[in-house]
């Protein structure tokens, strides 16, 4: 709980002091983006969290959310078109790729809408474990979590990249770009191979996914949501060192720390909050062979068999 009010905390400071840029058009992004995913979340992820006492409608409010950062780079990006339409399109896929998924899931199998994920049932837990009597404001706050990342770190990347008016991409942005894309095609790979190992084993649902990436490590799609993000940070790396002139020493290295804790963010979601060690507590309680396949296979970072 304590790292969960810590973060949204400094998300709120980065988006505060970020509002004292003199770039125009990034102050105009970052207001608008503001109140557009707290509205946004509180319709779609909070207040159906109180009927219901279910987090899972964050996987609806969060990726189209990050859509809706998209959309902010397109309308108000006042960089070179080329490179505004390309990073704007980049949180679209990321964004409407699961988003729509999370909508699929919930019409065919009732998660989200009648049932609730399991790794949001582990993060109960783990706040009911503490003794608090204030559960549902606890809950409420990892909502919000999400949203102020939308507001903040996320939405830094591709906003600060939209302000760049040089009229070519640079080489690390082509790098960034193509660590990006690299991401997006291991996780989509991942969860097909998921797919399928779960169609080709409906009569043993306690078997272990080792197939594909998966052999090399135990969750291939997390890292290539994480590779996703980690893209777009090294993507805006020559537009953060571009307003180096233009800023203040504290506004411009905000900028940069809180572009960078995109990745940093991710990382944390993906491995500690909502990602692997959620998932693995319950696969170690219904899949008997899961213990062993925790021994030789990397947990995050794809590897080699461990022997």
């Amino acid at each position: 709980m304590t790292l969960t009010i810590g973060l949204g905390l400094s998300f709120i400071a980065i988006w505060l002091i970020a509002l004292f840029s003199n770039v125009d058009s990034l102050v105009s992004m970052l207001l608008v983006n503001g109140f557009l995913q707290i509205v946004f979340f509180i319709f779609v992820a909070c207040i159906p969290y109180l009927r219901t006492k279910r987090m899972s409608y964050v996987d609806i409010a969060w990726p189209f959310g990050v859509a809706l950062i998209g959309v902010m780079i397109l309308l108000f990006g006042e960089g070179a078109t080329e490179r505004k339409f390309t990073v704007g399109v980049v949180y679209l896929f990321i964004g409407l790729r699961m988003g729509i998924g999370a909508l699929t899931m919930a019409k065919t199998t009732g998660v989200i809408v009648k049932t609730e994920f399991p790794r949001y049932q582990y993060r109960r837990m783990l706040i009911e474990n503490t003794g608090t009597k204030h559960v549902d404001f606890h809950m409420l706050t990892d909502v919000l979590l999400q949203g102020l990342a939308n507001i903040s770190v996320l939405a830094l990347p591709g906003f600060l990249i939209a302000t760049n008016g040089s009229p070519s991409l640079l080489s690390l942005e082509i790098a960034g770009l193509f660590l990006w894309g690299l991401g997006y095609v291991v996780e989509s790979v991942a969860d097909g191979q998921k797919m399928l190992f779960i169609a080709k084993n409906t009569d043993n649902r306690q078997g272990v996914c080792n197939i594909g990436l998966w052999r090399y490590s135990r969750h291939p799609n997390y890292f290539g949501e994480w590779l996703v993000w980690s893209g777009l940070v090294v993507a805006a790396v020559p537009s953060w060192l571009a307003l180096q002139s233009i800023e203040t020493s504290l506004v411009w290295i905000t900028l940069g720390l809180g572009t960078l804790c995109a990745s940093v963010m991710m990382y944390t979601t993906l491995v500690y909050l909502t990602g692997a060690v959620p998932a693995e507590y319950y696969s170690l309680q219904k899949r008997p062979q899961y213990s062993e396949y925790q021994k030789t296979t990397n947990m995050f970072f794809p590897g080699p068999l461990k022997q």
